[in-house]
């Protein structure tokens, strides 16, 4: 069963229903995945960075604040003469410096917080305690734990690998040989590759388990290493060998998050019509990318920039007539599984979504999560060991629980499209990677029911 220690609003969010076919532009904050990896090295760096066009977000706001516990300078800048701001927050210049222990890191929910930061700050001299929220708690931790012991390092924790758990470093990490199962979760991996420069004799890391997730996510993470100018080899799959050396500074510009654009590029599959979403860049290790090739299963066309959809850059998302029913591994690109969910609860014919076992470790047990809100609003989810197989049903309204998870919000909107009364107790987690999604999704759903009323005044 998926956690019910979430968070109860007094006042759940009523999803908007859409009362025509979408005609929806969409300008998204940049990637939480780019944003934290590259703050990380950006505070391991050989000199100040700035990262342009960052996510602010919770996720974001709890790696600023662990790297300026553990003693980085992180300064918000305000927009150069004759630019405009970004709508999302400002750009932000990281300065490196020497890490100190005598701190406790808080978390939250943040799988890349509580992966990333522990190897980096296993580089203080001193005692760091890693903790979050009281359901980050039960997120798998013994990954990590455990290779930050392999490497030499003091850990006391309860014997359960989870959080709290408090080590104490001499300023330094040993590095060398490291056999990890990062089974679980491709963030274990990623995060002892982005400190790995900066261990005395690098990093030879071999997974050993049965399978790993979200291999695009590790992909992101060597590109961000190389383009620092850190040598990464991949001798075999499941294998990589960080050379030591300085991380180089640099200026980054973030790119739009397309985990996030999932339920937008849904949204006009479930309602019709066309949504765009802007800037979205032609090449990337972004899994969200892969929208390009999944959505067209289930009957959209998909075009870029120069199509006839657009007019000036990005990706356009255009419902087809009918929701297919489709047999997805989705391996690859775990994260997207809420909103194709969502879509497959409303499609013409049987889905099977596999390859998604280990969220049963993300935010909450998003399977069991899924497959609970769903069935409860009269749809046909069985739950697999791997998976989910959903069935066509007559949807209706009434709770939906988003379990402090944000992506189990997002698709509670999703379905509330087109299913009046669709209650979502905690619209408010989206802060976690997208603090505007609220607004968005209604501004969204607006050109909806312009579109009807234009239709109604036509006709």
């Amino acid at each position: 069963m998926a956690d019910t220690t979430h968070s109860q609003q007094p006042d759940p969010w009523i999803a908007p229903r859409a009362r025509g076919p979408l005609h929806g532009d969409v300008a998204l904050p940049g990637s939480k995945s780019l944003t934290n990896r590259e703050l990380v090295l950006a505070a391991l760096a050989d000199g100040p960075s700035t990262i342009r066009l960052p996510l602010h977000s919770r996720d974001s706001a709890l790696m600023v604040a662990g790297l300026r516990q553990l003693g980085v300078g992180i300064e918000e800048l305000e927009p150069a003469p004759g630019t405009d701001a970004n709508p999302y927050g400002p750009d932000l210049r990281i300065t490196p410096a020497p890490m100190r222990g005598g701190v406790r890191v808080d978390c939250g929910l943040a799988g890349t917080v509580m992966r990333f930061l522990p190897p980096l700050a296993a580089l203080a001299a001193g005692s760091v305690t890693i903790d979050g929220d009281p359901y980050a708690r039960k997120r798998p931790m013994g990954a990590i734990i455990r290779a930050l012991v392999d490497l030499g390092v003091d850990v006391t924790d309860d014997g359960d690998g989870a959080m709290p758990f408090t080590f104490t470093g001499t300023g330094s990490v040993r590095g060398g040989a490291l056999t990890i199962d990062a089974s679980a979760s491709s963030q274990f991996v990623s995060g002892l590759l982005l400190s790995a420069p900066r261990f005395e004799e690098g990093l030879h890391l071999t997974h050993v388990g049965d399978r790993l997730p979200s291999l695009p996510h590790i992909d992101m993470t060597v590109d961000a290493l190389r383009a620092r100018g850190v040598r990464v080899d991949r001798p075999a799959v499941g294998e990589w060998v960080v050379h030591p050396g300085p991380i180089a500074a640099r200026d980054v510009t973030i790119e739009p998050d397309l985990s996030n654009a999932a339920p937008f590029a849904v949204a006009a599959l479930v309602a019709g019509g066309t949504v765009r979403i802007r800037t979205w860049p032609r090449a990337t290790t972004q899994v969200g990318a892969d929208l390009e090739t999944l959505l067209p299963r289930w009957g959209a066309t998909v075009t870029r920039d120069g199509d006839d959809l657009l007019v000036d850059g990005g990706v356009g998302v255009l419902g087809g007539a009918s929701l297919p029913g489709v047999d997805l591994d989705l391996t690859r690109g775990g994260e997207l599984a809420p909103a194709l969910v969502a879509l497959a609860a409303l499609a013409d014919a049987p889905s099977e979504i596999t390859g998604i076992g280990h969220l049963r470790g993300h935010e909450t047990d998003r399977l069991a999560a899924l497959a609970g809100d769903v069935n409860r609003s009269g749809g046909t989810v069985q739950e697999l060991d791997d998976g989910l197989r959903i069935a066509p049903a007559r949807l209706h309204g009434g709770p939906w629980a988003a379990y402090d998870d944000h992506r189990m919000a997002t698709a509670g909107a999703i379905v509330g499209l087109v299913v009046d009364g669709v209650a979502v107790d905690d619209i408010g987690c989206t802060a976690k990677t997208l603090p505007q999604f609220p607004e968005l999704w209604a501004a969204l759903v607006a050109t909806g029911a312009s579109a009807a009323s234009a239709d109604r005044d036509g006709a």
